[in-house]
């Protein structure tokens, strides 16, 4: 049992990197032609209907996903009422974004969002008929076929949507890259999971499901109003334009820190709530997991701030280097975002969707003064108020986790610590190293990349790092099982 949890663990590891990796380098690679092609003002109107959509996205699933996947004996009934339930909310959503998006247009000052809300509204429900399709998966712990789908419908959306740019669609290009790529997902996930709902809505089966996640709503609600605050609040307060340089910044940030924090949290739910009956073993897997984590994320993040200034100027050129400091900023928030995810992982597993709700609470009640501080204060203070926070609700997490599964903070210091100082200092050093070559940015951009690697992997094998060399034998390992 086991090595049989252990081996589905690195399964599910390796193909859901392979999806996010792939999924994500897609969106990114369409991103830089895009924003070669468009201005920061486009880009910032996505930004703004992107705060509609993704708080409507939340209401849609209301947590019942969640409890799909932590539900061992899920039945037939649990699938379909989910999946009606998940349509009927769907079409509200899109039926009330239609008819308010003229006045969401005149709020925001942007004649274009009207017709833009409308269009993309529509996703909410093509999104909504593949939502059981994926807990199937996940369930399976199957994301060799998530990452098929995901790779190909970025594909497909990318290459129309820079087409699209290049005939002068302008925005619409971006609206078309978003709505092709929800259809084409729904249509594979339909065609790749063999399922189908069944005209059945269970009542009983939904006061269960809903009981667990009513509150994983509530907490993903907050979540997301938080999140999209700073979205809000730099296109309300400041302008469009600032808001496309934001979205740009933090579409880089995320190809590292949401990447690992979607990994960690799609393979590590399903596989720490099959064995949370034993609350050893799960602490140990769970304290396994952190290690990794921080080493991972602290090194991607800190690198990506030290690369910063040749990597966007490269990429999209002159016209966005007001996009370095404000991503040099978000890489510092984006070091424990995976690490907090994770840690919000044991709440789930251990049915705790009322804490869960409580402590989300507790942290967007911390943020209400800091995201008032970036109202009078500028997108700099903002943004640190964002790191802030970040690291409050590191020490919230800590607390429960020692509480729930007796991981203590002082173990949980001495984990995080040392890989986070070993990061810090070849970071620091390699943006040093930038500043005293004085190269042009290609050349610069290559020595900064090669001499991080070097060092981080000769402190690593000097050191003999717990997580580090865990690590390391699982991909010797499936070389060798590969081979």
């Amino acid at each position: 049992m086991i090595q049989s949890l252990k081996s589905k663990t690195i399964h599910g590891f390796f193909w859901s990197l392979v999806d996010s990796s792939a999924n994500q380098g897609i969106q990114f690679l369409t991103g830089i032609v895009l924003a070669r092609i468009l201005s920061p003002k486009e880009f910032g109107l996505i930004g703004l209907i992107t705060i509609f959509i993704t708080i409507s996205q939340v209401f849609i699933d209301s947590g019942l996903s969640s409890a799909l996947i932590r539900k061992n004996d899920c039945t037939e009934k649990d699938f379909s009422t989910t999946f009606h339930f998940n349509m009927m909310i769907s079409f509200i959503a899109f039926l009330l974004l239609f008819i308010f998006s003229k006045k969401i247009s005149l709020y925001f000052e942007e004649p274009e969002l009207h017709q833009m809300l409308k269009v993309l509204s529509f996703g909410l429900v093509i999104n909504a008929l593949a939502a059981i399709h994926k807990v199937h998966l996940i369930k399976k712990i199957d994301f060799k076929k998530q990452s098929k789908i995901s790779v190909i419908a970025s594909i497909i959306s990318g290459v129309i949507a820079i087409v699209m740019a290049l005939k002068g669609y302008g925005v619409w290009s971006l609206v078309c890259l978003m709505l092709v790529r929800y259809i084409a997902s729904t249509i594979l996930f339909w065609y790749y999971v063999d399922w189908r709902p069944s005209w059945i809505f269970s009542k009983v089966s939904f006061k269960e499901l809903f009981g667990f996640g009513r509150n994983l709503l509530l907490s993903q609600l907050l979540d997301m109003v938080y999140r999209n605050a700073f979205l809000f609040i730099i296109g309300k307060f400041y302008s469009t334009i600032q808001l496309g340089y934001y979205t740009r910044s933090d579409q880089f940030k995320s190809l590292s820190s949401n990447q690992l924090s979607a990994v960690i949290n799609r393979v590590s739910y399903p596989v720490l709530s099959s064995i949370r009956g034993d609350r050893e073993r799960l602490s140990r897997n769970f304290r396994r997991l952190v290690r990794g984590t921080l080493l991972i994320s602290s090194m991607c993040m800190l690198g990506l701030a030290a690369i910063s200034e040749p990597l966007v100027i490269l990429l999209i050129g002159e016209q966005w280097r007001p996009c370095i400091w404000i991503l040099q900023l978000l890489c510092l928030t984006g070091v424990f975002q995976p690490l907090n995810a994770l840690s919000l992982r044991i709440l789930m597993v251990e049915g705790r969707s009322d804490l869960f709700l409580k402590l989300s609470v507790i942290k967007k009640i911390i943020a209400i003064p800091l995201l008032y501080l970036g109202i009078h204060f500028g997108i700099k203070i903002l943004i640190l108020g964002m790191l802030c926070n970040s690291i409050v609700a590191l020490f919230i997490h800590g607390y429960w986790t020692y509480k729930l599964i007796d991981y203590k903070m002082v173990s949980q210091v001495r984990d995080v610590i040392p890989n986070l100082f070993n990061s810090i200092i070849i970071c620091s050093l390699t943006y040093f190293l930038g500043l005293f070559l004085n190269l042009p940015y290609s050349i610069e951009i290559i020595i900064q990349i090669v001499t991080a690697t070097l060092l981080f992997f000769i402190t690593n094998e000097i050191l003999k790092r717990k997580s580090y060399m865990e690590i390391k034998k699982i991909i010797l390992d499936q070389l060798v099982i590969s081979h």
